[in-house]
């Protein structure tokens, strides 16, 4: 009887200790804020004015030739 418990007790801190089931959860909760923080810093580049004062160059350039 007394070995059925320890090999019962041994069993559930093996799953315990080698359980990765969180851990797919956490990895894609990870991946999401650095893919929202990279979305952020792609947002305010594209939307500075440098970026879009070029754009609209070179869309008035390629609409504006002499051809």
């Amino acid at each position: 009887m007394m070995d059925k418990l320890l090999l019962r007790a041994r069993a559930r801190l093996t799953v315990l200790v080698y359980d990765e089931s969180g851990m797919s959860t956490v990895e894609y909760a990870i991946g999401t804020v650095a893919a929202a923080a990279f979305g952020a810093i792609l947002y305010s580049v594209v939307t500075g004015d440098s970026i879009v004062g070029a754009l609209t160059n070179i869309i008035n350039r390629a609409l504006n030739t002499g051809a």
